[in-house]
């Protein structure tokens, strides 16, 4: 283990005598006594090119003292402020070239979330054998995807037909030059994109078997009340978590992220609306596919799909980097009316049987 100051940490002098690592109070550290010029000059060589035995012999070197830097390194970890370089080396190591110069910032923001040395690196070193299948390549599943990519998942695939509209593009996602093109197709360049990966190239085979999680994005934003449809239910039966985002409205939705026979489900959030207004099953069929209720031009700020399409990648790196997001037995809404997002609660509704049903691990 190569000790080093973690980069991401900002350093400032409080006084002339405390030093303190970061700016955000729940990750600052504060070290007092740090004057003296034995002490900068030891800080100084917590680079990540010495192990914890070569840090105290050269403690010793420069007249700090072994004893001293063994219980000021004991200070900075438990501060927060220590992680592993040889780890962080290792971990990178995993991704091809130029993908693993874009995931410095990436590493440097799970050094703050995940604090022990070495921790950090290892959450990244298992997001290359994640699989996300995201299904929807408008402005907000092809976001998804490429941010998911980006981030270090290894295989985002997006499943989707026909060719690209121009309501299906976004900065974030197609560019208006793919207006024509299969979306499948300019779907797997945005995500090629998005880890400085040659188009078309493949780094790894596509890992076999289900998803680790499915991403239901449908284009005209009706992901967020997909709840009982015959792909929901599927996921369902296969236990595959899955996580419902779109935009209606002036809506942006993410939620719920189904945990089967764990979490309460899309249908659960179908039988509660259905619970509050008798007409919402009547409603909801003319709004599903093919259905006589679409709107003509579904609403999709071009920012707000942007801002959901973000908030459902962190989600679902949250849950595969082992943590529970706020989408689990809940959703969360974003209004592009005044930008104020908020999280509403989800039960297991006791007509849907969905928590209680035998799920096969997946």
């Amino acid at each position: 283990m190569r000790l080093a100051l973690k980069p991401a940490l900002s350093r400032s002098w409080r006084d002339s005598d405390t030093l303190q690592f970061g700016t955000i109070p729940q990750h600052a550290g504060v070290l007092g006594n740090a004057a003296a010029d034995a002490l900068r000059e030891f800080l100084g060589l917590v680079d990540g090119t010495r192990d914890r035995p070569a840090l105290l012999a050269e403690g010793e070197r420069i007249g700090f003292g072994s004893d001293p830097a063994d219980s000021l390194l004991d200070l900075l970890e438990e501060a927060g402020v220590l992680d592993d370089a040889e780890a962080a080396d290792q971990a990178l190591a995993r991704f091809p070239q130029p993908h693993r110069d874009l995931l410095g910032p990436d590493l440097a923001s799970l050094s703050l979330i995940h604090a022990p040395p070495g921790a950090a690196p290892a959450v990244l070193a298992r997001r290359p054998e994640h699989a996300v299948e995201v299904r929807g390549a408008g402005r907000i599943g092809a976001a998804v995807a490429a941010v998911l990519a980006a981030g270090g998942i290894g295989t985002v695939t997006v499943a989707d037909s026909g060719r690209v509209t121009p309501a299906d593009c976004s900065p974030a996602g197609l560019p208006a030059v793919d207006v024509g093109r299969l979306r499948a197709t300019a779907a797997r360049e945005a995500v090629d994109r998005a880890t400085a990966r040659r188009p078309g190239r493949r780094d790894r085979r596509p890992r076999p078997g289900l998803p680790d999680l499915v991403v239901l994005a449908p284009r005209d934003g009706s992901g967020a009340f997909a709840g009982g449809t015959p792909q929901a239910r599927e996921l369902l039966r296969a236990g595959v978590p899955h996580l419902y985002v779109g935009v209606v409205e002036e809506y942006g939705v993410v939620g719920p992220l189904v945990l089967p026979g764990v979490s309460a489900c899309g249908h659960c959030l179908v039988l509660a609306r259905e619970d509050e207004d008798a007409a919402w099953p009547r409603i909801l069929a003319q709004l599903a596919e093919g259905g006589s209720g679409r709107a003509p031009t579904p609403a999709c700020d071009t920012a707000l799909a942007t801002a959901v399409a973000g908030l459902a990648a962190l989600h679902v790196q949250v849950f595969l980097d082992g943590g529970r997001p706020p989408s689990v037995d809940g959703w969360c809404e974003l209004s592009a009316v005044d930008g104020m997002p908020r999280r509403l609660r989800l039960k297991g509704h006791p007509d849907c049987g969905c928590l209680w049903q035998p799920t096969p691990p997946h």
